[in-house]
């Protein structure tokens, strides 16, 4: 396939995950649209299906391809795609991202921000918290444990 085709399945690839079309993100990636480059801003459409709690996207996203860990640089759309999911509390987005190997322990911001398991802590959204101690998120490194002190 070549280049110029590849970009524009990817650029309508990026839409229909915006727009939550599973079925047409499908049917692109069968097409050959690259699951893994960000858009202009940065804005990777992993990150955009987690934040959206897009579980189906994401598994899709996943089989073809995309890196579960990597990190979003969108304006406003900064982050790894699980603490994305982690601070909306969308559990079925965790779960597809952990089970297709999401580092349940990588912070964002090239490892200086947040964890999942912060986001969720914060949310507060407990079955995310459980899904990600299941997997070996770690709260005694966490740094964001202090969430936990909250009135």
């Amino acid at each position: 396939m070549n280049r110029r085709r590849r970009k524009k399945l990817s650029k309508h690839l990026f839409v229909a995950v915006l727009m939550g079309e599973s079925a047409r993100v499908k049917a692109l990636l069968q097409a050959g649209a690259d699951p893994e480059p960000a858009d202009s801003e940065g804005t990777t459409p992993l990150y955009v299906a987690s934040v959206n709690g897009e579980a189906e996207i994401v598994r899709l996203l996943l089989a073809a391809g995309a890196s579960p860990d990597t990190e979003s640089n969108g304006l406003g759309s900064e982050g790894t795609p699980l603490c994305a999911a982690a601070c909306w509390g969308h559990t079925e987005a965790v779960h597809e991202l952990l089970t297709r190997g999401a580092d349940p322990n990588l912070h964002e911001d090239q490892g200086t921000g947040r964890s999942p398991l912060g986001w969720a802590i914060a949310g507060p959204h407990p079955e995310t918290i459980a899904l990600l101690t299941a997997a070996g998120a770690n709260l005694v490194q966490n740094p964001d444990i202090r969430a936990l002190d909250r009135p």
